[in-house]
Order: C-alpha cells, then structure tokens, then sequence
C-alpha cells in the first residue's frame, strides 16, 4: 500500500471513530434514553414478590399486598433490584447488554423492529398503534421496561397516569391502607376503590344490564366472548408473545380479549384477578353497544363510546320501543341520574353495523402489522358461498340452532320490573364454539351471587371436587378438619355448593350448544374399503366441512385440534393399529410432540389432523414449523416490525406465515388408512371404530407459553387435564372388515 492509500485509511478509521463517538455521546444524553433509563431505575424492589417454586406459579397469589410474582426460574424481568434488568448471557435475555440499561436493537436478518437513522427505537403512529400511547411516541410502560406485570402496590389496577386521569384532583382524598398485620384479607387503597367506581361511570359492568335483560346475561355470562380474558391460557400465550419479542409485540393480542381493560390503560400483562372488574369481563355488553363506528377490520382496535348507565346505548333497531317504556306508567323507569327510581339509559341509536358481518370482521380477522395473518374467519366469509347468498355470521351463530342459518326466536328483548317489552327478534348471546372454561366454577361463568359471596382468591381455595358443601361429605367431616377461614362455616359452604350447582347446569347448557355447533361444522362422510384380506387392510375416510360459511377450523386454526382417532381391532378385540392417539402429555404424535421429537415414541404416519402450523423463517432463509409464530433470532433481541419487503408481491410474509390446514366451505379430504399383513393376527371380523375428535388447543401450547406462568395458580398439568377433558368427539362410525 502506498503512502497516499495508508493515508486515505487511515482517515477513513479516524472518521469512524469519531462518529461511533458522537452516536454514544448522543445516546447518553437523549432524553428518551434517560427518561426510559429512569423508569426502568424507578421499579421498587419492595413490591416484587419473588416465588421459589415451581415454574408454572408465576402468578401465584401471595398473601402480601401489591406487587407482582415473579417466578426466578423463568428470568423474565429482574435478576437486580437497583437495575431491573436481566442477567446478561441468560436464556431469556431481553432488555440489557449494559449497566445503562438501553434497548438493543437486532442487526440480524430476523429483524423484526428497524432502528431510524438515530437508533431510536421506531413507534407506530398509524392505525396499528402497538408501541405508543401518546402524541410523542413514548413507549407503553409503566414503572417497567415491557409493562409486563404490575409493579406499583398503590396502581396496580390502571397503568401509567390512569387515577389522575379517572379522578379530579379534589377527589383523591387521604389514601388509607389496612395493612395486612391488621387482617389477613387484601384490602384496596381509597385511590383503587374510587378509580374502580369512577370506571364503572365510563365503562358500565354487564351486572347493570343484566337488571333488565336478564336472558341476554345469562347467555352472555358462559360465552366464549366472556370468557376472552379470563382465559388463563390466553393471558400466558399473551404474556409469552411480550417477552419473546420484548414487548413490541405492545397490545396487538389483548386489546381483543379486554377492551375495557386497554380503554382503561391497564397494564398489557398482569393477574386477571387484579384487573378492573368489567376488564374482566372480556367481550361484555359494551365492546358491542358502545360502538358507534364501522371500523371494518381493525384487529380489535376500538375506541369505546365512554358513558354510565344512563347514557345512549347503540342497538339495531333504534328507540322506538324505548320511547314507549320511558312514555309508558307500568315500567316505572327514569332515564335522569338524578331521580330517583329504576335507572335505564335514555336512548338506543341505531347502529345497523351490528346486524352486518363487517363488525364481526372487526375482531375475528387479524392481521399484524409484518403481514402476518393469524385468524382469517372474516376473509373466509367474504369469499364463501354463505355470503354470496346473503347469510351473514348472525344468521348461524346468533339463530335458534348454533352452527345453522335458522330462524331468530321472537321474544322480549327486556323485562323491566317483571314486565316484559314487546316481543322481537331476539338473538343468543351465548356464542358456542371450540373454547371452554378450563378455570374454578366459582369464578366462572359470570356470576353475581358468587361475587357477592367471596371474592376470587377465596373461591379458588373452596375444594368443590373434594365434596364441599354437599351432604356426603359434611355428614363425614371431622369436627376438627382445617377449612380456610372463608369457608370454615359449614353454612357458608352449603352456600358455596348451592351457587355452584347453578354454575355447573349452565356449563352443562354450554357444552350441548358448543357439540351442536361443533357438529354443523365437521362431518364425516364415504368410509370406502379399498382392500381386506391376508396380504392387509385398506381404507379411505371422507371428512367434510358442514358449512358453506368459513373454513374448518376457523379463526385461530393453528392452535385448533380436530382429528380422527382410529382404532382397528382383530376378530378377539385386541387393538393392532392406532391414529390419532396421545403421548403421554396428552398430545398428538405428530411433529410437534415433545415424545416424538425427542425420539421416545413413533411419529402417527397415518395421522389426520386439520390443524394449521406456524411457519417461520430462519436467519438464512430457510423455514421452520413453530408451536409459536415467533421467528428465532441468532441475536438476543428479536423485535416485531413492519413488513421491509413488499408481501404481495412476494405471495407470503417475510417473516413468519401460516400453513393452511383445513377445509374450505363446502369441502372435503380424505384420510386413508393400511394395515400391514404383519399387524393381521389371523382370519376373522375385524373392526374399525373412527371417531372426529375436536379439541380446544393442543397440550405442547402450554410448554410453549409457561415462560410466564399462569393465572390463578394453576400448573401446566392443571390445565392440560381441563383442556383434554373437553375434547369432544363429535361423530363417531364404525365399519367391519372379513378377512379371509
């Protein structure tokens, strides 16, 4: 090399470093840098509760006040109360590789959030708002860096600024807190108490329409809309999409399951026990009838219409008959705050968005931000023949028969005081699908008799399978058996039992609808026998989508199980050929089995399954089947970003797609099954018992989302066992064949 050339390198190294420099130098005094760094600093060690044991009790309930539980063997959020930062080199290192505390950003291939020309982590100020919350585009936190669990003992309930925001400052009054010394029950702060009142002004509970529309209620209270974020499998899949994009991911998952809780600016990632009570309630009254705009399909983004009791409500037939209520003297009603009498809101604007399809699309088809379509139900509609018809979602999940465009029944919409309101078309709110409560009865279904009763973490010390409150068992009881201190009257476990009897005939109810809907949707058709005889057995099963409306599965069809199960047994009934059974986890034995890929058990070869996988792409191009849709990074820090590549032209997203498994409106598939002469034990009658079975999520979900642990103290194993025994199998055949 020349002098010249040594010379122009060396200048060129001189011009790099300076502007390594400068980029540190601007870093160490960028406002958002250290205004993120403060926050992160802010977290009080004193209201982490830290939990000792096993991995799924992240979330275990702790007779302290306030705080989060954190679990240290998942290493989530905190390895040091100074810094609140994870250990570095950890398994699930998501925020840090220094002491100050600043985000990294992913220089790899799987990038899933670019930086700008500053390195400043990019908001999204579009429709898709998922990392901001104001005009500045500040990240959604609250004293932590991902607002993954609550971390303030005196606002817990609402995120950030949300008191100040509900409450004027006159208001706030002097703050009184029972400590627990004084009782060994959790006693909310005077802030939480009036926080949660002055909510229920903007964000009214389904319990105050259910006054008047008491049917209605009931239906709603068992539905899989009501059970959206009660879910302790959903509030864990949630909380794990957070830490495995660090956050970014912001409330793209939830804002479906809990509007009111994001109205309200709760935390993205906290105990469903300690939310907002109408937070809880997921899809309730008013994430319908507080909607007054068409939003077509937003993934969930809605702005409800904030209001008490007494304010408009939205409906699809507007106020006539409204009007004859207020005018008639039997209602008795009073549309004024300020009277006195039985309170009803003052009008119902019509909102004929609620009888179309398209506020249905509203939540039931989402789309991320990198192109990534995880449920599709509302697409399938547009394209189906039901909707070239004119059947709309209504006709066949709101009718008189679940699944089938049938007729409405015709009924009062309200009885007021007893007195009923003229008779019209009613639609079920009950919404039968392949979800179920795998959760305490005594926290769900809805109920307000057992709210009053006792509160959540008592209800869930309350053995109801052991026998509580029945006679068997109390006639039995030792005089000196230990109870817990709510249920060690005998009187109030009788009380305990009678509210549950209710709640077990109700999800009864609940489950013939969810068959019926289940059955409209998969069939097995043809059983064709192709050979039987000594050299072997071969068949052909013909399984049928019953609907001419969508997809089967639908909606979140890569985490839906439908499957035939098939047992073939010899002329002295001994089993010689299975599909469709489990590992012992309770899974399939397909490629996702924890047996099968660790080689302990064959993988089912003749398996049928209709469940879509999640494919994702690698760092060099090359893809991948994924329990989670969550592409694996060679960097530490995988973030979610905008698509950098155009998916249309492409035909796919860039960085993790769907494989479609199921069958398209009105279709069909075939499963064929063999055999071998081997597996044949002799001459005989052999017979084949085929089943469809429809699960709820398959069981290697929950290895996949117990990072974070799960609600309400329940293991993995506790909610396997709930999933597995609502599998239901929605036909079963059976065929012989003579082997000569």
């Amino acid at each position: 090399m020349n002098k010249k050339n040594r010379m122009q390198f060396t200048h060129l190294r001189i011009s790099f470093l300076f502007c390594f420099c400068v980029v540190i130098l601007f870093y160490s005094f960028s406002p958002k840098t250290n205004a993120l760094s403060e926050e992160l600093m802010a977290i009080d060690p004193k209201n982490i509760i830290v939990v000792e044991n096993s991995l799924d009790e992240l979330l275990v309930d702790d007779e302290k006040e306030g705080g989060a539980v954190i679990d240290p063997g998942d290493e989530l959020l905190l390895d040091d109360p100074k810094e609140g930062l994870l250990p570095e080199g950890g398994p699930d290192e998501l925020l840090s590789d220094d002491v100050k505390g600043e985000l990294l950003t992913d220089e790899g291939a799987d990038e899933l959030l670019t930086d700008d020309a500053k390195g400043e982590l990019l908001t999204d100020e579009g429709a898709d708002e998922l990392l901001s919350d104001d005009a500045k585009g500040e990240l959604l936190t609250d004293e932590g860096a991902d607002e993954l669990l609550t971390d303030d003992s005196t606002d817990g309930l609402l995120a950030e600024d949300s008191v100040e925001e509900l409450l004027p400052d006159e208001e706030l009054g002097e703050v009184i807190v029972e400590t627990q010394e004084e009782s060994p029950k959790e006693f909310l702060t005077a802030n939480k108490s009036h926080s949660m009142v002055f909510a229920g002004k903007k964000y009214p509970s389904s319990e105050q329409c259910k006054v008047c529309h008491e049917d209605h209620y009931r239906e709603w209270s068992v539905s899989p809309h009501s059970y959206a974020q009660m879910s302790p499998v959903f509030n864990a899949f949630h909380g794990a999409v957070l830490a495995l994009t660090n956050g970014t991911n912001g409330d793209f998952c939830i804002r479906c399951h809990t509007q009111v809780g994001m109205n309200l600016g709760e935390p993205l990632f906290m105990s469903n026990i300690d939310r907002h009570p109408t937070s809880r309630e997921g899809i309730t009254c008013i994430v319908c009838h507080r909607v007054n705009k068409a939003y077509g399909k937003e993934s969930g983004r809605l702005t409800l219409v904030q209001g008490d009791l007494y304010d408009p409500v939205f409906g699809p037939n507007g106020n006539e008959e409204l009007s004859r209520v207020l005018e008639s003297d039997e209602y008795a009603v009073t549309p004024d705050r300020e009277s006195r009498g039985r309170g009803i809101h003052a009008k119902v604007e019509k909102f004929f968005e609620l009888t179309q399809p398209s506020f249905c699309g509203t939540c039931h088809d989402v789309n991320l931000l990198n192109g990534f379509r995880l449920e599709e139900a509302f697409s399938e509609y547009k394209t189906s023949p039901a909707a070239f018809k004119g059947v709309t979602c209504q006709d066949c999940h709101m009718a008189t028969i679940p699944g089938v465009a049938s007729p409405y029944a015709i009924e009062p919409a309200a009885k007021i005081g007893g007195v009923a309101t003229k008779p019209r078309k009613r639609t079920n709110h009950m919404f039968p699908g392949p979800d179920h409560s795998v959760i305490h009865p005594g926290i769900f279904p809805h109920n307000a008799k057992a709210a009053a009763l006792a509160t959540i973490r008592e209800w869930l010390t309350f053995d109801y399978k052991a026998g509580w409150g029945t006679d068997e068992f109390e006639d039995a009881v030792s005089g000196d058996a230990k109870f817990p201190e709510r249920w060690s009257s005998v009187d109030d476990r009788y009380d305990g039992r009678e509210i549950l009897n209710e709640q077990f005939k109700l999800l009864a109810e609940y489950y013939e609808q969810r068959k019926l809907v289940l059955q409209a949707g998969f069939k097995i058709g043809e059983i064709k026998t192709n050979e039987a005889s000594s050299d072997g057995i071969s068949f052909d099963v013909e399984v049928k989508n019953g609907t001419d409306g969508h997809g089967v599965p639908t909606g979140f069809d890569a985490e839906r199980l439908a499957y035939l199960r098939v047992t073939v047994t010899d002329p002295t009934g001994k089993a010689i050929f299975k599909s469709g059974d489990f590992d012992p986890n309770g899974d399939l034995r397909d490629s996702h089995s924890l047996y099968v890929h660790n080689g302990e058990i064959p993988e089912d070869k003749f398996l049928f399954s209709l469940q879509s996988k999640f494919v994702t792409r690698n760092n060099r191009g090359s893809e991948q089947e994924e329990v989670l849709a969550v592409n694996r990074s060679i960097t530490p820090l995988p973030f979610l970003r905008p698509l950098t590549l155009s998916g249309t032209l492409l035909g796919r997203p860039v960085n993790a797609r769907k494989h479609k498994a199921g069958i398209e409106p009105n279709g069909h598939r075939w499963a064929s099954y063999h055999i071998d002469e081997l597996a044949l034990t002799g001459v005989g009658t052999y017979k084949a018992k085929i089943e469809f079975v429809v699960g709820m999520i398959p069981i290697n979900l929950l290895h996949e989302i117990g990072i974070v642990g799960f609600d309400y103290g329940m293991s993995a194993r506790d909610i396997a066992e709930g999933v597995i025994a609502g599998h239901v199998v929605v036909w079963d055949r059976e065929v012989t064949f003579d082997v000569r």
